[in-house]
Formats: structure tokens, sequence, C-alpha cells
């Protein structure tokens, strides 16, 4: 009773920390890429989509009917369904395994980083997690005794989670193999209930396989072909390592051991354990080997989860076998790792800490710079003819801008991203493909840093196909340029004549965040298509310091542009400065460029960090 009772106490007082912390978080935190366009599409609905079933762009749109236009009402359904995640597993675990259990478990699950960040983004993991919870559930208690209210439960979870995501298939699989594994399970799938359970559930895949037939399985073939390789690569050790890192590591370890037992396990052990066990083992096992193979350029940290969580209702019982400095060392990885990823979100909702790690590879550009590019575009509109029509040219630009300006309707323009991440199929159902025609005057927003580096001038010139010669840009750098936007006013018709291209720059020397003297040298090169660059000025901390001369020829710069460059000084677009920074403190600077093209156009190029001792 006394470890039951302090295991409750622990479980509410984390709880009720957690889930306030999360909703504070979710109030600020910018809305993530993948969240707008599930907005977008709750402000479209259907029964399914090119990209997911129907359920995320729901509860999307649900939120704001009732919050309003917000980004916590976005976030809302699913801040209250990964609170309502812990309860369950708690009253999972208890049901098997006792009260002090359950309690323990579902502290677990608000401690795990995986789990307990759940709800802070508002995305199908959330309430597939939940539909996972009570499939697991409800089969543990059919192992005990098939009744109407057992099934009732397994149709609920397959429903849900039919309604979440592809990947709830696989969720179905294991369920499957799991009571296939067990003489009791065995048992259970032999009662018509149970059928009719499954059968509920197959008929929640109609909106989804619907739309598949009628769209040329867009959707399956991008979620099982067009984004994973099918070929071996070694990221999948990294996989193993992060989930390592994402879990804790002790905590990580002992569900790993969990697994094994499960898979090793002569039948002499308690039935709901090893099918616990078995759900947990053949998920997460089978995720790590999956990652040999699957798609490696996306995020897919988040794919195990599922059977992470069937794990953790029986690991509890495995600690009590350990020693207690091993279990303490366990919880307390486990908070401090709950810590790290909720302060990872704190920080990163905190402009002023974003704008410290611009320029490295842990600025969060998903996350980043949507409200400033939507004042930068309120006041262009502003100066523009009435009617002029918004154009972005990729979907994460037309749905975190849409987002932003209450506009669900941002057509857009053809790009490598919209197909990358299979979200080409629905905008054509939208109408809101654009093929670069036009009859009225049109702004349109470039996200420059969407774009490869070594593609970027590639991918001007290819704008320059779709919608004719561009105007000088209004350039909008978001932290020093770690996002970058161009903003082209377009006239009503297609201009005629030779596409002068935005300038493509870069500072050889220093390298970013280097160390450097009072006096130092800039080394670099920009080119702009047909007019060439003019002049360039060397900018510290936004304030011209020095013009910089002509350095010669870069014949390297050929093969990184792929010859692409139609810039009429090619390869003499070199250019070299010394800069004297002896007025300025010691510390942190930012080292920037200001173009000045052959047509006179001026732009500013993105900053780097240099240290200045």
């Amino acid at each position: 009773m006394d470890e039951e009772q302090r295991a409750r106490r622990w479980f509410l007082a984390v709880w009720a920390i957690v889930t306030v912390v999360k909703i504070a978080i979710a109030a600020r935190l910018p809305l993530f890429v993948d969240e707008a366009f599930y907005w977008q599409e709750g402000r479209h609905l259907a029964a399914a989509y090119s990209d997911l079933p129907g359920l995320t762009a729901w509860l999307t749109r649900l939120g704001t009917d009732i919050g309003g236009h917000q980004v916590l009402a976005v976030r809302a359904p699913f801040l209250l369904m990964a609170a309502l995640l812990p309860w369950l597993v708690a009253r999972s675990a208890a049901h098997w395994f006792g009260a002090a259990v359950g309690w323990q478990a579902a502290l677990l699950v608000v401690l795990m980083p995986l789990s307990g960040t759940l709800g802070l983004l508002a995305l199908p993991d959330v309430p597939m997690a939940l539909a996972t919870v009570l499939c697991a559930d409800a089969g543990a208690r059919l192992l005990r005794e098939v009744d109407a209210m057992s099934a009732t439960e397994l149709a609920i979870g397959l429903m849900l989670g039919a309604l979440s995501h592809y990947r709830f298939i696989g969720v179905i699989g294991v369920g499957l193999l799991a009571l296939l594994w067990l003489p009791e399970g065995r048992k259970v799938l032999r009662d018509p209930r149970v059928w009719v359970a499954l059968a509920v559930g197959v008929l929640a895949w109609a909106p989804l396989l619907a739309w598949n037939l009628e769209y040329a399985d867009a959707g399956l073939r991008f979620q099982l072909l067009d984004r994973h390789p099918w070929s071996f690569h070694g990221d999948g050790f990294r996989f193993v390592v992060v989930q390592a890192a994402m879990a804790t590591p002790l905590l990580f370890w002992a569900m790993l051991v969990v697994c094994l037992r499960g898979i090793r396990s002569d039948g002499s052990a308690d039935a709901a354990w090893r099918y616990f066990a078995l759900l947990g083992a053949v998920s997460t096992l089978g995720f790590f080997v999956l990652g040999f193979f699957a798609d490696n350029e996306r995020v897919s940290f988040h794919w195990p989860l599922p059977g992470y969580l069937a794990l953790l209702v029986v690991v509890p019982l495995l600690l009590r076998e350990w020693s207690p400095a091993r279990r303490r060392a366990t919880w307390g990885l486990a908070a401090l790792g709950a810590v790290l990823m909720l302060g990872y979100y704190v920080a990163v909702s905190l402009p002023g800490l974003r704008l410290q790690v611009a320029g490295s590879k842990y600025y969060p550009e998903n996350f980043a710079g949507w409200s400033a590019l939507a004042t930068e575009v309120r006041d262009v509109q502003a100066a523009l003819p009435e009617g002029t029509v918004l154009l972005a040219d990729n979907f994460k630009t037309g749905a975190e801008l849409g987002f932003a300006l209450g506009e669900a309707d941002i057509p857009v323009l053809d790009h490598p991203l919209n197909r990358k991440h299979g979200r080409a199929p629905q905008l054509q159902l939208w109408g809101l493909h654009h093929d670069g025609a036009r009859d009225v005057p049109t702004l349109l927003v470039v996200g420059a840093t969407d774009v490869k580096f070594s593609a970027l001038l590639a991918h001007y010139q290819q704008l320059c196909r779709i919608v004719g010669p561009l105007p000088p840009p209004r350039v909008v750098n978001i932290d020093h340029g770690a996002r970058r936007f161009l903003l082209f006013a377009l006239p009503a018709e297609r201009e005629q004549g030779e596409c002068i291209t935005p300038v493509v720059a870069n500072i050889d020397v220093p390298a970013a965040g280097a160390r450097v003297d009072r006096r130092f040298r800039v080394g670099g090169w920009a080119v702009k298509d047909v007019v060439g660059v003019a002049k360039v000025e060397v900018l510290l901390d936004g304030r011209v310091v020095v013009v910089a001369s002509d350095a010669g020829a870069n014949e390297w710069l050929r093969g990184f542009l792929k010859d692409a460059s139609r810039d009429p000084r090619m390869p003499r677009v070199q250019f070299t400065a010394e800069v004297d920074a002896g007025a300025v403190p010691t510390g942190r600077h930012w080292l920037g460029l200001r173009v000045t093209g052959g047509d006179g156009s001026v732009e500013t190029w993105a900053e780097q960090p240099v240290e200045i001792r």
C-alpha cells in the first residue's frame, strides 16, 4: 500500500507539472511545417488526404473552431489526448500487475522524452499512440476473457488508428503476430466477436482506400515506395543510437531486456506479461531493422513509440529486479531526458534563443521566421495594386504563411519539396498548384533556404522559366539570414527578355564561427546572371566596413554551380577585403555582404558569426 501511494503521488505531481509546462510551451511555440499543412488540410475538410487519413486534419479544425485562430487551439486536441495517454497506461498495467505498477508505468510514459513530449505538436503520432494503447489493452483483456466490452475497446482503438496514419498497419500486424504467438491468443482469434471488432477496424480504412483508388494509389506509393530507398544504408546504426538517447539509455536497456525475455519465454510466464513484451519486441526490433533500409532523410525517431508504450507496461516489473542504485539512475536519467527535451522546445519557442544558434546546424528552421515573414508580406502587399495575388514557391511557405495570414488557399508553384513530402497530389486536388501563368499582379514568396545551396542558382533559373523575368527582390533575412526569403512583385502580364536572377554568394574566409584578429581578411565569391556583380560591400553587424576588390577567377565554382551561372564575369567572380574591426568590442559579431548588381539592384546576403579577439 505504501508503494502504491508513493507511486500515485509521484505520478500525479509529475503529470500535472509536465502538462502545465507543455500547455505553456504549445501556446508560444511556432507551428512546425507539418502542423501548418495539417491546419491547411483542416480548412479543406475531406475523408482522407494525400499524405494521411483524415483524423489529424479534423482535430486541427475542431481545435480552431472551438478555440479560435491561434497556435494553442491547433494543438489543444492533441494536448488533451497526450494528457489522457498515461492514465490509460496506468489503467492497463494496474489491471494485470497491480496499482503500484500501473502508476509507475504511467510515470515512465510521462518521463520518457518520446512519449512525454507528445501533444506539443499537432501530429498524427498522438492519436496513433492513443489507439495503440487501447488496442494493446483490449488484446490483453481478451486473453483472459472475450467479452463485448473488450471487443468494443479493440474496435475503437482500431478505428482511431486507421484514421491516424498509414503506419498503424504495422501496429495491427504486430498485434496479430503476438496473438498468434501465444496459445491463448490463437484461441481469442477463433471468437466471432473479435472478428466483428476487426471488421469494424477494417472499415475505418475505407476513406483512405477510396482516396488511393481514385487517385492512382498516390498516397500508398509515397508512403511505401517513393519516400524509401529500400536499399541497405549504415544510418540504421545511428537510428539505434538516437533511440537510446530519446528513450534515455537505462530505460532503453530495460525495454530491450523485456523484449528479449518476451521472445525467449517458454510459456511459464503470465500470458499478459508475455503479450505486452511480444508486442513491444516485434514492433521495436522490426523498426530497428527497418531503419537500415527505409527513409533516412526525414524525421523517423518517433516510429518505434507504439512498441515502447507496450513495453512500458511491463518495465516496472523488471526494475524491481534491479539494485536500488540502478533503479534510481534509471528514473533520474528519464527525468533528465524529459527536462532536456522540454527545454529544447522552450528554447525553440523563444526568438532570442533561436537567434543564438542561427548559422549553426542546430537552428530550428522549420519553426522559425514565419511571423516575421508575414509582417514583411503585409507591408509589401499594402504598396501593391488592389487584387494582387499571393503566390508561394513551395508547400512549406504556402502553409505557414497561410496560417500566419489566415489564408488557407495560397497557391503554390511546382517544387521538389512538394513531391518529396507527398503534398503535391493534395495541392493539385485543392486547385492550389500554380503553373506560373497569370493575368493579375502577383507577389511571389520564395524560400531561398529551402533549397540546397549548390542548387540555389538552378532553382532561380527554374523560377525564371515558370514565371518569366524576375524583378529585383525584397530580401527578408530572418535571424541573420538563417531563414531567407525573397519577395518578387510580378506584373500582371509576363514580361519578355532575359531573366536576371537574384545574387548567389558565399564567404569562404573566415569560416563561420572562426576566431579572428581585429584586422582580418574576408574572401568569397558572388554571381548574378546576365548583369553580373558591380560591387560587394562587407558588413559587420549590419554596417558597411569595407568595399571588396576583385580577387580573380574561381574555376572550382563552375563545377559547384554545375555550369549553370550566366554571370558575364564568370569565373572572375572572386572578391577579397581587409576588415579593420578595431572599434568593436571583443566577442561574437556578424559578418555579411551587401551585393550590388550590374543593373543597380542591391541585395543583402545572409550573415555568419565570427569571434573577434
